[in-house]
């Protein structure tokens, strides 16, 4: 692993004077509304951007001739309208929907991205064409169960869950009962569960991220510290990486709306099927389980009830972990796409201060492994087992999803 700035590239003379792909303006634009104003977390940052580019998809490929599978509807077109009429116009209705109390500032930036778009019938119809997708996206998450009233169950048994400091709540379950974009069921990659409190498994992990993942640890590395912190950041560098790699890559609008799609409903899914794993498991975090450690049965573990994670306990339970399950969609997802894994790509956390570089999408998926250990907020079983789960999402979705209509 590297840590350091990247400088990416420049792009080839004929792309300096093309016009900016539409797709990655409303992503950015997207990320503003979903993060840098409503300050929404990851678990529920996934569903909004999973809406934001399945809209945008269905309206640029109906565009392009429908080339591949719509994912809900593909509105007429025949090809003359103005893809980035569509692409401002989808995105725009559904972050307005997602965020009534942005209104008046996503319609200035509506207006101001249409504004850079001649006035002609192309454009009209690019924006028919985009707000029909727009609108089947809005009505197909209408009740989906985004934003219940659950909370995660209370545990007092040893392994059960319970509150974590510094800010114990319950709140937030609601993610596990979310409706699926494309999975049949949230429960369908059920796995067999963590291992038993008296294992030599679990002894294993619990001494693992007791002694690299405190907060006083003296056997972590500084990098392994940056890597923690750098996972961590609710500001997710991958939605930088999808950008980079869209340019980079030098990926056409068609191309790039169909990435963005897979990426963010494989992760959307991914974390749905996790949280469904965490409300079946309810296992407990091991801030919880070091400090309780006297309680769990097992000979090999030692209670240490004044030890402390290095990162912030997130709300919910350890089983399976939310990261891996959401980067392994995300890395599956783009290995799928580019048909290889060995593609670099990098990001910077304002969190670390730092840009890790990585040299795989393999690579990266190992390192969230490793770093929400280093963390002490999640135990190896429930980083890999989460990682299996975002992998057999973008099987499924590879399965039934975003193919081509005529190989």
């Amino acid at each position: 692993m590297i840590a350091g700035v990247v400088a990416l590239g420049s792009p080839p003379a004929s792309a300096a004077d093309s016009p900016p792909n539409a797709i990655i303006v409303w992503d950015k634009n997207a990320e503003t509304a979903i993060w840098e104003i409503a300050r929404q977390q990851p678990q529920v940052q996934a569903r909004s951007f999973a809406m934001v580019h399945g809209a945008v998809y269905d309206a640029v490929n109906a565009i392009a001739g429908r080339p591949y599978q719509p994912y809900l509807r593909a509105p007429r077109a025949d090809g003359s309208e103005s893809t980035e009429a569509a692409v401002a116009t989808a995105a725009f209705h559904v972050l307005r929907s997602l965020f009534p109390a942005q209104r008046e500032r996503l319609q200035t930036q509506y207006d101001e991205s249409l504004a850079t778009i001649p006035d002609s019938t192309a454009k009209q119809r690019g924006i028919t064409v985009g707000g029909q997708a727009a609108a089947t996206m809005i009505a197909a998450r209408e009740n989906d169960g985004a934003f219940g009233d659950q909370t995660w169950p209370v545990g007092t048994k040893p392994g059960q869950w319970r509150p974590t400091p510094p800010v114990p709540t319950t709140e937030g379950a609601w993610v596990a009962y979310l409706k699926p974009f494309m999975l049949a069921r949230a429960s369908m990659f059920r796995t067999a569960g963590p291992p038993s409190l008296t294992s030599h498994r679990y002894a294993r992990d619990f001494n693992e991220v007791k002694t690299v993942g405190s907060a006083t640890s003296t056997v972590r590395t500084l990098d392994q510290t940056q890597a923690a912190i750098w996972w961590h950041d609710r500001h997710l560098a991958e939605w930088e990486i999808k950008r980079q790699l869209a340019t980079t890559q030098r990926l056409n609008p068609l191309q790039t709306a169909r990435m963005f799609a897979m990426v963010d409903l494989a992760e959307a899914d991914a974390t749905t099927a996790c949280y469904n794993e965490k409300a079946a498991w309810n296992f407990w975090r091991p801030i919880t389980a070091i400090r309780l450690a006297d309680t769990d049965g097992n000979p090999r573990t030692k209670a240490d009830p004044g030890w402390t994670p290095l990162l912030v306990t997130p709300p919910h339970p350890d089983y399976t972990s939310g990261h891996t399950c959401f980067t392994g969609a995300s890395m599956s997802a783009l290995a799928h796409f580019f048909g290889r894994d060995d593609i670099s790509f990098s990001g910077y956390s304002n969190d670390s201060g730092t840009t890790r570089h990585f040299r795989s999408f393999s690579q990266a998926l190992e390192e969230v492994i490793n770093a929400r250990i280093w963390g002490g907020i999640h135990t190896r079983t429930a980083d890999i087992e989460g990682a299996k789960i975002g992998k057999q999402v973008t099987a499924y979705m590879v399965k039934h999803y975003f193919k081509p209509r005529n190989p």
